[in-house]
């Protein structure tokens, strides 16, 4: 039987393996609807599926996941009643994290990133999840990123000013700013980028994720809703990306 590791080392080559996934978890509000829920409700199915797939990630040796959770469009544009559940939901995941020691983040030892404008979110929230980084920066197997109160635009917007007040400053020559310069203001400097970008739910674009980051990535889209996603639908973008010639500026 194909495993997830075997149809991950498929490609010919250490460079075809996929080291880091970018995950769009959409379709949970269509999920609830079909279950005639109210639409923020989905979001509780959506977070169970995240351990379920770092587990999947570590089986199949990915070693970095990004999941995008909350974008700073959603922050401004959802109703106050779903923020507040999802802020909720937030916590309580925080807190299974810190408490249950038989959780995939320890038994995996996958250290968990926050990206994002975090100063956004609630005071309580915020505290859980630098809880969370502070009693995982240890791990060194796998890696998790979390891209809450996100938007890759504002992540590059913030970078700007961080170069420029160092312009300023003398501690960067503006004529030699580059792409490295960039990426080492960037949220999370060290992280890779991901060699594929799955998005659940049904639409085809990136909705303002890791744009600067996913200049190579490929794109794999399928219309099942995140809640719905099946370890057959990863292993399925898995195997597409392994089919695929990647191309470096071509």
């Amino acid at each position: 039987m194909q495993t997830l590791n075997s149809v991950n080392k498929a490609g010919s080559s250490a460079e075809e393996a996929i080291n880091h996934i970018g995950i769009i978890m959409d379709g949970n509000r269509r999920f609830a609807r079909k279950l005639m829920l109210e639409p923020w409700k989905g979001h509780e199915w959506g977070q169970k599926k995240v351990e379920e797939v770092l587990e999947w990630c570590a089986d199949a040796g990915v070693r970095c996941v990004t999941f995008y959770t909350l974008s700073l469009e959603n922050i401004a544009g959802r109703p106050k009643i779903e923020l507040d559940y999802l802020y909720g939901l937030m916590e309580k995941v925080a807190l299974d994290v810190v408490n249950r020691k038989n959780h995939s983040v320890h038994t995996k030892r996958v250290r968990v990133n926050i990206v994002g404008r975090r100063e956004t979110l609630p005071v309580k929230l915020q505290k859980l999840l630098s809880k969370v980084e502070e009693i995982t920066k240890g791990y060194r197997d796998y890696e998790a990123n979390f891209a809450i109160a996100y938007s890759s635009r504002t992540e590059m917007i913030d970078a700007v000013k961080k170069i420029a007040d160092k312009v300023s400053r003398g501690i960067i020559d503006a004529s030699k700013i580059s792409e490295s310069t960039i990426k080492e203001n960037l949220y999370s400097p060290s992280m890779s980028d991901p060699d594929l970008i799955i998005r659940t739910g049904g639409e085809k674009r990136l909705s303002n994720f890791l744009l600067f980051q996913s200049a190579y990535s490929e794109l794999f889209f399928t219309d099942t809703p995140w809640p719905e996603f099946s370890k057959n639908d990863f292993m399925a973008a898995i195997s597409d990306f392994h089919r695929r010639k990647r191309r470096f500026g071509a």
